[in-house]
């Protein structure tokens, strides 16, 4: 059997288990599974968790193990092995994590938490397990970190929802610190209400004890689960299924949840549903140890166009519609400010150094295009038409840096940014927003100058 064919048996197997174990919990929300270990060192389950961990590349823990060391040097085939052999034998013990401290738009720091290779694909392997249970569990309002659900599928429902269920007042919830604070032993009960088979139990329990790694002294971790594990979301999740559980049985009438793992908003017809969304919220979260963020967390009234919020990387506020029977309101959604300039510093980032005043123009754009893509897949596709008017900017912001690393790099060739936009454009820079081509516009400018009849075609 080739490569090719042994990886899509291995595929074809793994989801056979899942599909096994997602419809027995289906089919009773109060059993309890009990021997699930086995599946966790399955050679097939462990190979798909291989190429997901191998697909999300990463840097590395603790021990300075690198992907590329293993498939290279270390061989990928004896690392699976050995793991393997470490979970039937009960030999695997979990590593702390490796601080790393992410900068955030407001000049602060988000903390992730980097396990080893080993720990991630150990991990990766029992999230393929237990995910398809707690699949049969989740609810609909939640989308984030699940199969076949999107930021983009959270959005629409947020549109659907204002556009046609008259829905005026928008509570944005923001909880303080989520994962940083989520208690160990509370996660635990509910892990253990779908959960019986102890030595699952117990790799959950160490990867929350691990500690982390800082300036090389390990520190002990009481509550939290660290952001950068492989299981981390999918433990997240289940530890506020709680609250969309609850909202579904007693509080639908209130408004509309929509979750996308620790950002939240409930969508209300009126004031007081609002006001009374936040006080059970506010209850919720103390049975759950948690806080309501004050100073992030807001009411906002989407009557007419005043007032919006930010949800997902968007900005989302009602907006005029004239058609010839009047003015309509719907809910658009653009770019935020904080989406914005985080595009912005990050071609900035790319293009600032002075290092890379030796690279070549093929180089930069070779550099660039994964990110500009991956913005361009991320919020071309949610209102585009609204959308794309602002990834324009973004798109001469690129243009307006690149030039001047261009007009840096060759002094005596100082070139128009619209020049610049042509030669990078045949080089085959990409554009964020969806409207026209570099080469066009390029084109559109060559002839424009040519003469004093000459015209955009």
């Amino acid at each position: 059997m080739n490569a090719v064919k042994s990886a899509n048996y291995t595929k074809v197997k793994v989801q056979e288990l899942q599909r096994t174990l997602y419809l027995a919990a289906k089919a009773s929300n109060k059993r309890r599974f009990h021997a699930l270990y086995d599946k966790v060192y399955r050679t097939d389950v462990l190979w798909e968790a291989w190429k997901r961990v191998k697909a999300n590349r990463g840097s590395a823990g603790i021990d300075g193990v690198t992907i590329q060391h293993i498939v290279q040097e270390y061989g990928e085939e004896r690392f699976v092995m050995d793991v393997q052999r470490q979970l039937v034998e009960n030999l695997y013990r979990p590593k702390p994590v490796r601080r790393k401290d992410i900068p955030k738009c407001d000049g602060k720091t988000r903390p992730l938490g980097i396990p080893i290779i080993r720990d991630r694909l150990v991990q990766m392997a029992t999230k393929i397990v237990l995910e398809a249970i707690f699949e049969a569990d989740f609810k609909d309002c939640s989308f984030g970190f699940r199969p076949k659900r999107s930021a983009k599928q959270a959005i629409e429902r947020i549109h659907k929802t204002v556009n046609y269920g008259r829905v005026y007042w928008v509570v944005d919830v923001d909880i303080a610190g989520y994962f940083n604070n989520i208690p160990h032993d509370k996660l635990l009960k509910l892990v253990e209400q779908r959960v019986s088979d102890r030595r699952v139990l117990k790799l959950i329990r160490q990867w929350l004890k691990a500690g982390v790694m800082e300036d090389g002294q390990v520190h002990n971790t009481e509550i939290g689960s660290p952001q950068g594990g492989v299981i981390s979301p999918l433990l997240a999740n289940i530890y506020l299924n709680y609250l969309d559980s609850l909202w579904e049985k007693q509080f639908s009438h209130i408004g509309t949840l929509v979750r996308y793992a620790d950002d939240l908003v409930i969508l209300c017809k009126n004031k007081p549903n609002a006001m009374e969304a936040i006080q059970v919220l506010k209850a919720v979260f103390r049975k759950l140890e948690l806080t309501m963020n004050t100073d992030k967390s807001k009411l906002v009234n989407l009557w007419l166009d005043k007032e919006g919020f930010d949800f997902l990387g968007f900005h989302h506020r009602r907006m005029p519609k004239l058609f010839k029977s009047g003015k309509f309101y719907d809910l658009r959604s653009i770019p935020s400010k904080k989406a914005m300039k985080k595009m912005r510093d990050k071609v900035k980032e790319v293009t600032a150094p002075r290092a890379r005043l030796y690279w070549s123009p093929k180089q930069m754009v070779d550099k660039l295009n994964p990110v500009i893509q991956g913005w361009k897949n991320y919020y071309g596709n949610v209102d585009p038409g609204m959308s794309n008017k602002f990834l324009l900017k973004v798109d001469w912001h690129i243009i307006r840096r690149l030039t001047l690393y261009w007009n840096k790099k060759h002094k005596r060739n100082q070139l128009h940014p619209r020049r610049v936009a042509e030669v990078l454009g045949r080089m085959g820079l990409k554009r964020v927003s969806a409207w026209g081509s570099y080469t066009a516009q390029g084109e559109e400018h060559r002839k424009a100058v040519c003469g004093k009849t000459a015209r955009t075609v």
